[in-house]
């Protein structure tokens, strides 16, 4: 069962118009909500999240806090997994043609799906992934939920034509994030994260690893990080929604610290599965 401009409907049956500004410009956002034992983990920093990028689209939020609590309620609550990913996606709507210029008259699209929330297993944690970097040349305002992800899926393929589960993004010697996660590099005991700004998505999953390292007083900087410091880092992470938190071991073939997962993402791992037991899966 999905969500689509009012109605719950099985998906095969969900249809937009072709002339839907979200199919015909990318004109439109989107958020992933990570859902434990049926509950949304921190709904409201998502529901914020979806209300500034819809504000720096210039569209109004076509619903309350408290009705896109409920319509998501419903989703859960009709779906088979306990453990779940929520989709929601508003467009601009559709027009009687195609124009760039915004529509006089707005009717957004708003839909709202739920898939099954896999978490990445203990072994693929205890052995790493690899990843590959490239240059960030999406757009400029890449902390808004677009829609418009063509960039990150051709950056994101760069990974998966070499065998790799990610690609680091690089911009002007600069980290930013990846292709689908944000990225930590860990230097000398000393855990380095990008600081937000307008290059990167402001990752829910990123403040979570944050908020764990202060808690558990793991020293961390919130700063600009070199490239260099991404190539000669002792170890890199990357975190989202749907990946959690997982090691990088190799980069561009060559090996990150000792070519397996640090000691620094060892206890990061076991604070973020005991975060997830007590707070995400007990509200």
């Amino acid at each position: 069962m999905v969500y689509l401009n009012g109605e719950f409907m099985p998906i095969a049956e969900a249809k937009i118009s072709v002339m839907d500004r979200g199919f015909l410009f990318g004109d439109g956002v989107y958020e992933v909500i990570p859902v434990y034992s049926r509950r949304p983990f921190r709904l409201p920093e998502h529901l914020r999240r979806l209300g500034s990028s819809l504000a720096g689209i210039r569209l109004d939020n076509p619903h309350t806090a408290e009705e896109w609590t409920a319509l998501m309620g419903k989703i859960i609550a009709g779906a088979d997994s306990d453990d779940q990913q929520v989709y929601l996606q508003v467009t601009r709507g559709s027009d009687s043609k195609r124009n760039h210029a915004f529509p006089a008259l707005v009717r957004p699209t708003v839909f709202i799906m739920s898939e099954p929330l896999l978490a990445p297993s203990a072994e693929l944690c205890a052995q790493g992934v690899s990843a590959v970097s490239a240059a960030d040349f999406r757009w400029m305002r890449c902390n808004l939920k677009s829609v418009s992800l063509l960039a990150n899926c051709l950056l994101r393929q760069l990974a998966v034509d070499a065998g790799c589960t990610e690609t680091v993004l690089l911009r002007d010697g600069f980290l930013s994030e990846g292709s689908s996660s944000n990225i930590f590099a860990v230097k000398q005991g000393v855990l380095l994260a990008p600081q937000k700004n307008h290059l990167m998505l402001p990752g829910i999953t990123y403040d979570v690893v944050l908020e764990l390292a202060a808690a558990h007083g793991l020293k961390y900087e919130v700063r600009d990080v070199l490239e260099e410091e991404v190539r000669q880092a002792d170890e890199l992470w990357l975190s989202s929604s749907t990946k959690e938190v997982q090691p990088i071991v190799t980069l561009d073939g060559r090996t990150i610290g000792g070519g397996r997962p640090g000691p620094l993402f060892a206890a990061m791992f076991g604070w973020y599965q005991e975060f997830k037991q007590v707070v995400m899966r007990g509200g």
